[in-house]
């Protein structure tokens, strides 16, 4: 893992989906990729210039996309349905449900543009309830890469996964924090920097903001193990029991709705396994249009926000 600073590499998490895709094809003929009209935006443009006879473009019809997909599943075919977030994952929940999670089949979502790092789009197009939603489904695996390799990884080792998968993915350039040899296995938190005072779990871009949490906790004489939780579903319960037994409190960042998603994710499992403190930092309501760093720092998204949680978490763990 490399550290936070301003030399390390930008690059988009989509970026990353669209080079592992072409990666895929060229392994496997049985890869198709689905786009429902943001072809060029989800970045399958590039699977769709080397491989076009297994390229299929729908349009606006993201829930005829989702049925075709499953055809495709039913058929032997390892098939890549793609849009926004907020039309994967919201538009054409219902055909998600019956048809790919129910049915247990092959399919592999890519919801991008996801979170308030969309921007200037406004709240129409910031998803923030998908890893609810996805979660809740009874087969689907839920992954939310934290920069370009592992959203690169996660879009290869999707295809040998068996059963639906959703990755939720950003549109803007976040900080490339891993590299390409660092190991990632589905469902395998990642224990990024060990601590003793309190533990921080973070997922998608999030991650790099809890780096920079524990940096500055670490200035006040605070201890912060860092968590990189890229599989929400199913969840990392080893890694975070452990983490829970052994600094005795916890906080969750997110990019996402803090109802349901990563740290309705975490509480559950704590709750039941080994009851502590935990705070979580999320969004609870809807957002506004702006610049991604504004929205983050208006939103309580930062790398400070998540260190006062931290602080308060120890201030309960104390209690």
């Amino acid at each position: 893992m490399k550290s936070v600073n301003n030399e390390v590499k930008l690059e988009a998490t989509r970026n990353g989906f669209g080079k592992g895709l072409v990666e895929l094809g060229r392994r496997s003929k049985d890869v198709v990729v689905l786009s429902a009209d943001l072809t060029d935006s989800v970045r399958a443009h590039w699977f769709k210039k080397e491989f076009p006879e297994r390229f299929f473009s729908f349009g606006v019809a993201e829930q005829n996309m989702i049925g075709a997909a499953a055809g495709f599943a039913l058929s032997g075919k390892i098939a890549y349905a793609c849009t926004f977030g907020v039309f994967a994952a919201g538009r054409a929940w219902d055909q998600v449900r019956v048809s790919v999670d129910y049915m247990n089949l092959n399919v592999k979502i890519i919801g991008t543009h996801a979170g308030i790092s969309v921007g200037e789009d406004g709240y129409t197009h910031q998803a923030l309830e998908e890893i609810t939603l996805m979660r809740v489904l009874p087969n689907m695996t839920m992954i939310v890469p934290s920069d370009f390799e592992e959203s690169r990884k996660a879009t290869i080792k999707a295809a040998e996964w068996k059963g639906p998968v959703y990755i939720r993915l950003g549109r803007n350039v976040s900080p490339v924090l891993t590299e390409e040899s660092d190991p990632f296995e589905i469902g395998k938190g990642i224990l990024v920097r060990d601590g003793k005072d309190v533990t921080i779990v973070a997922c998608g871009q999030m991650l790099c903001e809890a780096i920079k949490a524990a940096e500055l906790l670490s200035k006040k004489g605070i201890d912060a193990r860092v968590i990189n939780m890229h599989t929400l579903k199913p969840i990392d319960e080893k890694i975070l029991i452990k983490a829970a037994k052994e600094t005795g409190a916890v906080v969750t960042a997110e990019e996402h709705s803090i109802r349901g998603g990563l740290g309705g994710a975490v509480s559950e499992v704590l709750s039941q396994n080994c009851p502590v403190p935990v705070k979580m930092v999320g969004l609870l309501t809807c957002t506004q249009s702006g610049n991604p760093q504004e929205l983050f720092k208006c939103f309580r998204l930062l790398a400070e926000d998540i260190a006062k949680m931290a602080e308060a978490a120890l201030k309960m763990k104390k209690a």
